[in-house]
């Protein structure tokens, strides 16, 4: 399944998605690599050698996930959930900086996942890209700082594992309703969500931004030529 975005009536005033890839490509013998319609986010697709006694992959390779980024993961926590076909996370985020950039992989079963624009003054806020992450082409996506992610587990016992640039922080971790209608996100009609209390009541993404609780896309980039910076990339 190819990654799906939200196409461009939905949000007025947002424009069109024309992000491709980036300007220079990732090239690696194990790992292709392609930039999402939401900018700032990848999906990395790693190539499987099969043979009669079963398949072995590079998951992640953090050298291809720098060059592509433009820095590297620094991994401070590693994560794992196991849902129930319907189970819907997110929409989850932390404030800038530090925030918490993820890469993010389904180890067994199948879910969709979305990256969703939530920065205050992008050119593309209220944008959606969608990856099914599974067990056959084992995918992963990285989510820059900022961004905000969700998914929903499309087979019992979908197993996905997270690696966090920070540890979690509850004091700064916060929540868009991942129900929002005019978010739109690309949930399946015919699998009832089952959402946690806590995301059941958070505030829809204009709520968030009248009140003040999104990143800045301005903080966001700012924050992201400090990480290249720091890294002997900047730009």
């Amino acid at each position: 399944m190819e990654p799906l975005s939200s196409p461009p009536e939905r949000r007025p005033e947002a424009v069109a998605c024309s992000f491709t890839g980036p300007a220079d490509p990732v090239r690696s013998a194990s790992v292709d690599v392609t930039e999402l319609s939401v900018p700032d986010a990848w999906v990395f697709t790693p190539q499987q050698h099969t043979d009669s006694r079963g398949t072995f992959l590079e998951w992640f390779r953090a050298d291809v996930l720098e060059k592509a980024v433009g820095h590297p993961l620094t991994l401070a926590q590693g994560n794992q959930s196991v849902s129930r076909a319907g189970t819907l996370r997110g929409v989850h985020y932390a404030d800038v900086p530090p925030s918490q950039a993820k890469y993010v992989t389904c180890v067994s079963g199948r879910v969709l996942d979305c990256v969703i624009d939530i920065r205050v003054g992008s050119p593309t806020f209220g944008r959606w890209a969608a990856v099914q992450l599974d067990d056959v082409e084992r995918r992963g996506v990285y989510i820059s700082e900022g961004l905000g992610h969700a998914f929903i587990a499309l087979t019992d016992g979908a197993q996905v594992s997270y690696l966090c640039s920070t540890p979690y922080t509850p004091g700064r971790e916060r929540g868009v309703n991942p129900l929002d209608p005019e978010l739109g996100l690309p949930w399946p009609d015919d699998l009832p969500p089952l959402l946690s209390d806590k995301d059941a009541v958070a505030p829809t993404l204009k709520e968030a931004e009248s009140a003040g609780l999104l990143p800045s896309y301005a903080d966001c980039q700012a924050f992201y030529a400090d990480l290249r910076t720091r890294a002997g990339r900047g730009q």
